[in-house]
């Protein structure tokens, strides 16, 4: 049997969000394809409240004290999935509480106040099956301040260490999601960018590294003369000698201006972002003087707190989240795409089911819930499905995610020869324009 602790593995093993038997399951997963309407999500984010104990009345804490509504709804929610036996899971679970907070022998904390407001509380525990149980841990959001790096220090920090034990789960107070503050401009933002009302958008990647920056941009020019709304780089484009990065972004940003005297509208060159938080934000300089307002970063990598720092310093921009390096943690994927959209991600990008990589439909419909679900006053982000998907499969990725979402394929197009590329593209374009649900 699969462990789903496992790195690697963690997509398809069971959720606090009601998934066992090796699948992350939202509320939403027997559901046909949801299309973003803000009633259905709305209900099926209480229905996850209702099940956690956090809608509705006093939830009896397990730690012997009680949780008022408001109280559970001013301090952060974490739920874990540990590996234990019955005689166990109690100190475990106590111990994962004092780790996230304290970190120290309560017999040593001597201030009352410490320990009534500051040490995590112990508030449910639930036999998942199979030797894991659901622990739910109440912690204090007064330790977070207002930065995303103690946030994701404070839920899992420590205990991520323990191989066995996940996170699978937080809900984040409303006092923390108004500091963070969500996407710049969110999924109507990217809709307004491209001209696109009703349907889905779509994208394409530019590949392989390697490429010349003169490569790239006749690249990037294919696929903009057929019409997609927006091109990003492949994430492993940085500032290599073969395509710096700057040389790199002036060549592709003249190539959309390029192809918009042939098709009469603007493609959306989306550079990717690597280096510290100087070089980030320099290189955001340039992609604005060339004209553009997207970029793509990978929060995993740079650091969620310099990634919220980038978003409030450039307000213009819409930022593409790409998940690379999120598979190294137990962290699971719908928690991530929350994560990300609440940092700032107008459009999270993630692998999508029966591509290249494992993740199970339940596992990518909570991704695109957690995009695109009711989230205190944040803006939407747009969920965009990737990782190998192909032409033939638009129509049915459509009816599962819905139009509130961005489409990206890659290299099945670039299968085509050079010269068959933008009619390749405008098939592609061509067959999300004309999809209608049922």
């Amino acid at each position: 049997m699969n462990d789903p602790l496992s790195n690697g593995a963690l997509a398809s093993g069971p959720s606090k969000l009601g998934g066992q038997n090796g699948e992350f399951r939202g509320e939403n997963a027997a559901s046909p394809g949801a299309t973003g309407c803000a009633g259905a999500l709305s209900l099926a984010y209480e229905a996850r409240a209702r099940a956690k104990g956090f809608v509705g009345g006093e939830t009896r804490g397990h730690d012997g004290g009680s949780m008022s509504g408001a109280q559970a709804g001013s301090n952060i929610t974490a739920h874990y999935r540990v590996r234990a036996d019955a005689d166990s899971i109690e100190d475990r679970a106590r111990k994962i509480a004092v780790e996230q907070s304290v970190e120290m022998p309560l017999a040593g904390v001597r201030d009352p106040a410490i320990l009534a407001e500051i040490v995590g509380k112990v508030r449910a525990i639930s036999d998942a099956g199979g030797g894991y149980f659901d622990v739910t841990v109440e912690l204090c959001a007064r330790t977070v301040g207002r930065d995303a790096g103690q946030l994701l220090n404070m839920l899992f920090g420590n205990t991520s260490m323990h191989d066995d034990i996940s996170l699978e789960d937080a809900e984040i107070p409303p006092s923390l999601l108004a500091a963070f503050g969500g996407p710049n401009h969110g999924l109507d933002g990217l809709r307004k960018l491209a001209g696109a009302e009703r349907r889905a958008l779509t994208c394409s990647a530019l590949k392989p590294q390697g490429m010349s920056s003169r490569q790239l941009a006749d690249l990037a020019f294919q696929f903009a003369k057929g019409g997609a709304d927006f091109i990003k780089d492949d994430h492993g484009l940085a500032d290599q000698d073969y395509s710096p990065f700057e040389q790199r972004v002036a060549a592709c940003a003249r190539a959309m201006r390029e192809a918009e005297r042939v098709t009469g509208r603007l493609t959306h060159y989306v550079p990717s972002l690597w280096g510290d938080f100087e070089q980030i934000d320099h290189r955001l300089d340039f992609a604005a003087s060339e004209g553009l307002c997207v970029a793509m970063l990978a929060p995993a990598i740079i650091g969620a707190s310099n990634f919220v720092a980038l978003k409030r310093k450039h307000p213009g921009f819409c930022f593409f989240a790409h998940p690379s390096f999120t598979g190294g943690a137990r962290i699971s994927p719908p928690l991530y795409a929350r994560l990300y959209r609440l940092f700032g991600a107008d459009a999270v990008i993630f692998a999508t089911f029966g591509g290249r990589f494992g993740y199970s439909q339940a596992t990518c419909r909570a991704i695109a819930d957690a995009c695109r679900e009711p989230l205190g006053e944040l803006s939407p982000a747009a969920p965009v499905p990737a990782g190998g998907l192909t032409l033939r499969r638009v129509a049915e990725t459509l009816d599962f995610y819905g139009t509130d979402a961005m489409l990206l394929i890659g290299g099945d197009l670039l299968l085509a020869e050079h010269d068959k590329l933008a009619d390749e593209t405008r098939a592609f374009v061509r067959a999300v324009e004309t999809y209608s649900c049922g």
